[in-house]
């Protein structure tokens, strides 16, 4: 037997975490932290795999994001938005306002921590999370908070010749702006906000506008809301075309289900994210394959043995908003039977 794996296991070094351990600095984890902080007055510790805090708005978004939905419906618990911001806040006044919030509450994640797994010790009543890359710490917690959101990884479809094509092949994850395309002829793989296209007035455009408006559409059925920005205009002119899903990709182009085969320069997969829950949540039958929990929006926020979830509701930051406020209080409640028992055990002894 090698010695020296067996020293390795022996000096990894076992960190208590009096509070919850949150996955994810994001708008979930952070929202979580502060409930937590400031009404309960619980500590917790944020792992973060990238090396900031919302690393999806800061690393993988296009410059002119903005939020989709006015600010009020965007605000995380306990600190509004300023008051000079505009309705729909640009994606670097949303950045600033979730530095002003991490601030604020005092909450400093520990960045580049990969979750390698996180497991429920039945045997210990604790949480076991272990870190890639880490061969000295093992954290424990009797609380597991997974915030590390709906969106944690970009969806790669590997389609029919795919690598034949000629030209670059990105996801929207990478795409910042439309100036390195200048005249260049795009295919643009799937339609929503990532892909800048419309849903207009008008099903000739081959785009049907939904029934319900973009507040009723993200609450009822948790899809984000399709806003037009100026892509509805370049269709009509013809600038951009809508075609039917793609059957092949090519050396030169693409083949589509209609029938027609076009030329591109290049292609921006437009095609969306997957959560990565499963790759190393262990032992637990809370999540779906999809990485979703499968108990449904507004009770999908707990699971057993401690494990919370936030962020997982498909009704974007107003949910993270209902799931941290919950969480916190659930916890509290534990935190202070906990407390009570701890005083009652010191002062008998």
């Amino acid at each position: 037997m090698d010695t020296s794996s067996l020293n390795k296991k022996s000096e990894k070094k076992l960190v208590l975490v009096q509070g919850p351990i949150i996955i994810g600095a994001g708008p979930s984890g952070l929202a979580t932290a502060a409930c937590l902080y400031k009404n309960n007055n619980i500590p917790s510790l944020i792992l973060e795999k990238s090396n900031c805090i919302a690393s999806l708005w800061q690393h993988k978004t296009y410059n002119r994001l903005k939020l989709h939905l006015p600010k009020q419906f965007c605000q995380l618990p306990l600190f509004n938005f300023p008051k000079n911001f505009p309705k729909y806040p640009t994606k670097q006044q949303f950045i600033s306002y979730l530095e002003s919030y991490a601030q604020h509450f005092n909450i400093k994640p520990r960045f580049n921590q990969t979750v390698k797994s996180a497991e429920f010790d039945s045997g210990s009543g604790f949480w076991r999370v272990t870190i890639k890359n880490d061969n000295i710490h093992e954290y424990l917690s009797k609380w597991l908070v997974v915030a590390s959101g709906e969106n944690a990884e970009p969806v790669v479809p590997d389609f029919l010749g795919m690598g034949k094509f000629h030209g670059p092949v990105i996801h929207t994850s990478v795409y910042k702006s439309g100036c390195e395309f200048k005249n260049k002829k795009v295919l643009v793989i799937g339609c929503g906000n990532s892909a800048n296209f419309t849903i207009g007035n008008t099903d000739r455009l081959g785009l049907r506008r939904p029934k319900t408006g973009p507040l009723e559409l993200k609450n009822v059925t948790g899809k984000t809301p399709v806003l037009d920005v100026g892509a509805l205009s370049q269709i009509r002119s013809g600038k951009i075309k809508i075609t039917e899903g793609v059957k092949e990709i090519t050396r030169t182009g693409a083949k589509f289900m209609d029938g027609q085969e076009k030329e591109f320069d290049c292609i921006i997969l437009a095609t969306g994210y997957k959560s990565n829950v499963p790759t190393w949540l262990k032992g637990c039958d809370f999540f779906t394959k999809e990485g979703m929990p499968k108990t449904p929006f507004p009770n999908g926020w707990k699971g057993e043995d401690g494990l919370y979830t936030v962020g997982f509701t498909k009704r974007g930051l107003l949910g993270t908003s209902s799931d941290a406020v919950n969480i916190a209080q659930d916890i509290a409640k534990q935190w202070r039977t906990m407390k009570k028992c701890c005083n009652f055990i010191f002062k008998a002894t």
